[in-house]
């Protein structure tokens, strides 16, 4: 399957976020460096949710490792990261956990919403730019409190690591950015 060019971008910027240390190469220490960010950016969210980001971060890195890491040298180029978004089924289970977790974290309350404040702090914690952001929760269609469903913000993220998809709600976070 050849993956749309919107999908190559979104794994690009998910890569760049993603290398935390900014040493061009994903490794351990940037998913521990990216948990923590994260965890942090919604304080009131239950340590049990907290607890299940930082292990599917820690599940993502696993995947990654062991299905990417060509050459075992313990971290993963962009050239391995790329194949991502060619082969999405490999990578399915970390990124259903991962879903389902941050789209949790925007949810201490537990009562299925996440509101605007929390979507955003957690986006900026991974390092989307604000602007992208904000398009990216108007794009999810907010209810008349500024809320939405934990479920419609885990399927976007599913759908962002979809080679075929193009078009998508999370085609917002590269608007505007150089290629």
């Amino acid at each position: 399957m050849t993956p749309t060019s919107e999908a190559t971008d979104r794994v690009q910027l998910v890569f760049s976020l993603f290398d935390a240390d900014g040493n061009g190469y994903l490794e351990q220490a940037d998913f521990d460096l990216m948990s923590g960010r994260v965890t942090a950016a919604v304080p009131a969210a239950r340590d049990a949710v907290k607890e299940r980001l930082t292990a599917s971060f820690g599940g993502y890195w696993d995947t990654l490792r062991t299905e990417l890491d060509a050459n075992g040298d313990g971290r993963i180029s962009p050239e391995e990261f790329a194949s991502v978004v060619l082969d999405p089924q490999r990578f399915d289970t970390a990124v259903d956990e991962f879903a389902e977790a941050l789209a949790a974290m925007g949810d201490p309350e537990g009562d299925g919403l996440v509101a605007r404040p929390e979507f955003v702090a957690l986006m900026i914690a991974i390092g989307f730019e604000r602007r992208n952001i904000e398009m990216l929760f108007d794009a999810f269609e907010p209810d008349d409190g500024d809320r939405i469903r934990v479920a419609t913000w885990a399927d976007g993220i599913r759908d962002y690591y979809r080679p075929e998809k193009s078009g998508i709600p999370g085609d917002h976070l590269t608007a505007g950015l150089t290629r």
